[in-house]
């Protein structure tokens, strides 16, 4: 799993992830994301026009983000969703806990 991380401001992180976020690669993608949160922390937007799968393993890691980041205030962003990935979060009720844009 691959990823680029970006600003768009002063206040958000632009995370793009690519590829399969699954059991093989959530591990990494979630301690690579805190990492850098922890190391500046703001608003993330994570840009999912590059993703092209999603499992539960990977669902688990993007809820540990949001934990993370809610304890301090900030917010996640998921954008650019395929509707194969948006399905999921129809069907886990996750569509109501993260903000889901366009």
């Amino acid at each position: 799993m691959a990823f680029t991380v970006k600003f768009e401001n002063k206040d958000t992180w632009i995370i793009m992830p690519q590829g399969e976020l699954d059991i093989s690669a959530t591990e990494g993608f979630k301690n690579d994301v805190i990492q850098n949160y922890n190391e500046d922390k703001k608003d993330l937007l994570l840009d999912f026009k590059d993703l092209d799968y999603l499992d539960s393993t990977g669902l688990g890691s993007l809820i540990s983000i949001l934990n993370t980041i809610k304890d301090d205030g900030h917010t996640v962003t998921i954008q650019n969703v395929k509707p194969s990935i948006k399905k999921l979060f129809v069907i886990t009720k996750l569509d109501t806990v993260f903000k889901i844009g366009d």
